[in-house]
Order: C-alpha cells, then structure tokens, then sequence
C-alpha cells in the first residue's frame, strides 16, 4: 500500500534521516518512535509529499488518498459544526456555501432582484446534486453522532465548543474523505483523559490504516500493531505493540552486546597475536595473513542503548512535618463556573499524587492557589506549619521563563557564585551541551524550554513538588528520566498529568475532581482505574433496579386506579 524505501533527508543543520525504510500494509496501526529530533514528523511529511527526501524514494499507488490529522486542528471558530464538516468536500461545499448565500439574499431580496436570484438557486442546485452534494449530507449526519456529537449540536458554533470537541471535528473531517491511509501527529497532545480514551476506541473501531506520531505510550500501547523506531537515521520495525517493541528492543540489544564482546574478545587475541609476531622471522608472514583477515572483518557495533538522555536528581531537602498541606471547606468560581464547592483534602508528607479530571475541572487552578498565586473565593489551603518548603513547576514555560535570556543566563543568574563550569555540568546533564548554552530562550523549542525549566527546579531544594503537566513536549526517554527522579524523590509530589503511563509510574494516590469535590482513592493508577469500575457497575446496578421500582410503582398505581 504504501513503502518508503532507503530515505534520508538532509537539512543545513545536519542529516536528521539516514536510511529509513518500512511499510504500510492494510490493517496496520503503525507507531513512529525516537527522541525529539529524531526526524518523525519530518517522516509524515515526506509522505504527504510536503518535503522531499534527500535520497530514497516513497512507493505508492497514485490513487491513494492520504489524510494528515497535525498537531493543530484546523478549525474556524466562527462557522457552525456542520459548516466546519462541510469543509471536507472541497467544491461541493463552495456549491452548498453559495447555495446558503443565494437563500440569504432572496428573504431581503427586491422583487427585481428575485428572478436573477431564482436562476441562480436553480443553477447552483443542479451544480449541487452532480456533485451528489445530498448523499454528502447524509454522511455528515452519519458521522455528527459516530464522533460523539447529539442531534442539534451541528447547528451550533465550533466555539462553543473545547480544544478536545475541536480534534473531533478535524477528525471529522478527515474520515468524511474516506482516506486510504491516515496519519496521526501528537492526536493526544492537551487532551483531556476522558477524550483520550474516547480517540483511542474510535481509532480502534476504523479499519484505515494509521501512522501514528505520540510520545503517549499507553496510547501506542492501546492502539499499535507495530512499532518503527527511528534511532540516528536508521529506522527498525518491531511487531506488537509498545510494550512488546520495549521487550524486543532489549532482547536484541542484549544479543548484540553479547556479540560485540565476543567479537571484541577475539579481536583483541588476534591482534595480540600479530603484534607479538609482526617483527618474527619465522612467523611474520602469518602475523600479516591474520592482520589482512582482521581488515576483512565486518565490525559488530556497539547497542545504541547509550545515546544521551536526561539524567538527573531532585536535590534534598530538608524532612518536613507529617501534613504538608490542608484545604478546608474550599470554594472557587470563574465567571459563574464553580469549580469547587466545599471541597476538603489533607496531604501528608510521602504523598506522591496525581491529581485528575476533565479539562476545565480546576486542576491547574487548584497548584496555583497550593503555590500561593492564586486565592480561593472561600475557605483555606494552608501548607502545614513544619519546614514545608514548595517548588512549583508551570505548565507554559514559554511564559514562566525570560526569554531574552540566554541558557547559561538563566541558569547563572539563579546561582551567581557558580562558576562556568559549574553551570556547564548541570546543563550538560539536561543535554546542552557546547554552543547550544549560548542559544537565547526565545529560540528553544517547547521540549528545551521543558528540560531548561526543570534544570532550574534543581537549583533550590524543595521538600514539596508541584508539577503542572511536566511531561509536555518532553521526548519519552526524557520522560522516563523524570519518572525515574520522581520515584527517588523523597519529598512530597503533588502532580498534573493526561499522560496515563507517567501517572501509572509515579503516583501512589489519586485525588479526582469530580462535582466541586476531592475524591480520594488509597491507591495507585491502576487501582482508581478498577474502583472507578466498579463504581460503574454499582451505578448501573442501581439504575436498573430504579427502573425496576418505578416499573413496579406503576404498575401497582395502574391495579389501585381499576379497584377504584
């Protein structure tokens, strides 16, 4: 269906793909992995043909029709839902928006005017149904309710609508193309859990075959029929799903090592060999056989387990009391929007928490007035009265860090008595490393604002973390490193997340906003996951046993109604 074959793409920065070769075949569910830079979206765009390839080629039939879902969905906030699916259809719906235009124009019309306008209806409905512009219709009502949309919804304006509600719409659009092969860039970035979970079922009941760009590793997880690993230039292909790819990736890096190390061994000894025989009238000529065949040799690399990543440690800091923090009775509104009513929560030192709900449901809000930035409308959050010392992570750092410095100068004016090398040590270990320290903040992309913003958590000790999406624009060994920092942290962590397989690994209790309150679950993710189950199941238990009351009610109301 689709191959890309021996692909390299050089850019005056340097070659970012080597020899890139895998195929799509019908049914696959394709995962693109690899550090940030690694050349995966530089992948999708060649395949769209948005880019060309240095060397290599793309095999595919002419016919076949590619749909392209970006990081940013391309929605106009000013148009109606069904306006906004109308887009997919090109032509037609330049038809049907003059179709829209002319019924306008007739209610106002003058009765001069109304003629020209009826030939003009008359002209462009014709245009319409060659266009088979009412099958299209159809199918735009069709999808309205497969992409989670009610009834009315298609009337109203795409800005009423949130961020997550705005990806379905562009999806929307995409399938109403009918697309051979869908490419999916970051689909889960800024979306809330429940909307993950409702892309990763939807994408799972399509048969299109999908390439699938994400560092959110429970949803390759979910979702992925194979993985292709893009490591220096050179991609390799693993079957299964993600955590199938991490089992046979260190497998074969385990087989490898083995093999570089006999392969080193036996090198070693012939070598020896030839040097203490290379001067020896009796036996130089075999020392030099042997070095002639040491030449021959195709060399075993070394696994590439070893490129850089993130390494780094929370700093200690000193133990504080038993309760870190205590919000009583705590109210808070937006422009008549409760976020909290009443809401009550103690954290206690050790506490690693994940605070969850649905975007807009306060999380964000409820850091800002634990940092003291923002203040509730009534009630308290306190930090407990013992040596709690907080350090608080923003979600934008874009915002929360000056741009018009540079790296070194971020760090170094944080630390004035540090000297140079110093500073270099500790950038070094967020991977910035020889001229890149010179680079002002305005010019790093999102995952160097991330890692240079979590570099500067490090300077000041804290016992009490509070961390506002973290993982954001971080690559997944990155992500991996943090993960593993946190789990050694010994300090409090209060954390906000969309990435399930983060908050799997760090979290051992979640706090849910849920109807202005704090609901707390004793427990790690997987363990809110099943009492969220089977809160599930009680409810419909109890919704069917209601029906069955009412239905009872009735019935005997109807029987004392005949005795009357």
């Amino acid at each position: 269906m689709l191959r890309l074959e021996h692909i390299s793409k050089i850019y005056p920065t340097g070659e970012v793909l080597k020899d890139v070769n895998w195929e799509v075949k019908v049914g696959d569910r394709i995962g693109l992995v690899g550090v940030n830079g690694a050349g995966k979206s530089t992948q999708l765009k060649i395949i769209t043909g948005e880019i060309e390839p240095t060397q290599g080629e793309i095999i595919r039939p002419s016919s076949l029709h590619i749909a392209y879902l970006n990081q940013e969905f391309e929605v106009d906030p000013s148009r109606t839902v069904k306006e906004e699916l109308w887009r997919a259809f090109g032509e037609a719906n330049t038809v049907n928006e003059s179709l829209a235009t002319v019924h306008r124009d007739m209610e106002t019309a003058d009765p001069s005017e109304l003629d020209k306008l009826l030939k003009q209806m008359d002209r462009l409905q014709r245009q319409f149904e060659a266009l088979d512009g009412y099958a299209l219709e159809a199918r735009i009502d069709k999808i309205l309710p497969e992409i989670g949309f009610e009834s009315g919804d298609g009337e109203r304006l795409v800005s009423a609508f949130s961020g997550g509600w705005q990806m379905r719409m562009s999806l929307g659009k995409i399938m109403l193309q009918k697309p051979d092969v869908l490419l999916l860039d970051e689909p889960t970035n800024h979306l809330d859990l429940e909307t993950i979970e409702w892309l990763e079922n939807y994408l799972k009941g399509l048969t299109t075959p999908m390439v699938i760009v994400s560092h959110d590793r429970e949803f390759l997880d979910r979702l992925c029929t194979q993985i292709v690993e893009t490591e220096r230039g050179v991609s390799t292909t693993y079957l299964g799903n993600y955590s199938r790819y991490l089992e046979q990736k260190f497998e074969n890096q385990a087989a490898q090592q083995s093999a570089f190390e006999r392969q080193q061994k036996e090198l070693e000894k012939q070598q020896a060999f030839v040097e203490k025989f290379r001067a020896s009238a009796t036996r130089s000529t075999q020392a030099k056989s042997r070095e002639k065949q040491l030449d021959k040799i195709e060399r075993i690399e070394a696994p590439t387990s070893n490129l850089k990543t993130l390494q780094f440690r929370f700093p200690d800091a000193p133990r504080s009391g038993r309760e870190v923090i205590k919000i009583t009775e705590l109210t808070h509104e937006y422009d008549d929007k409760i976020l909290f009513l009443g809401g009550n929560l103690l954290i206690e030192r050790g506490d690693r928490i994940a605070i969850l709900g649905p975007n807009g449901a306060g999380k964000s809000t409820l850091l800002r007035m634990i940092a003291g930035i923002e203040k509730p409308t009534d009630g308290s959050v306190k930090l407990g009265e013992h040596n709690v010392i907080p350090g608080y992570f923003e979600q934008n750092q874009a915002e929360a860090l000056d741009l018009n410095k540079t790296v070194m100068e971020t760090i170094h004016d944080e630390v004035p008595d540090w000297k140079n090398e110093e500073v270099r040590t500790l950038l070094g270990r967020f991977l910035f490393t020889g001229d890149t320290v010179f680079k002002a903040v305005s010019a790093l992309s999102g995952g160097e604002k991330a890692r240079l913003a979590l570099a500067k958590m490090l300077l000041c000790p804290v016992n009490l973390l509070m961390l506002d999406e973290p993982t954001n624009h971080l690559d997944i060994p990155a992500k991996e490193m943090l993960e593993s920092a946190i789990q050694n942290y010994d300090g409090t962590v209060i954390v906000v997340s969309h990435d399930r397989y983060f908050i799997s690994q760090v979290a051992n209790k979640i706090v849910e906003i849920r109807d202005g309150e704090f609901r707390v679950y004793l427990g790690d993710y997987n363990y809110y996951l099943e009492k969220i189950a089977e809160e599930k199941e009680q409810a419909r238990l109890a919704a069917i046993a209601a029906q069955k009351a009412a239905k009872k009610a009735a019935k005997a109301a109807k029987a004392a109604a005949k005795k009357k």
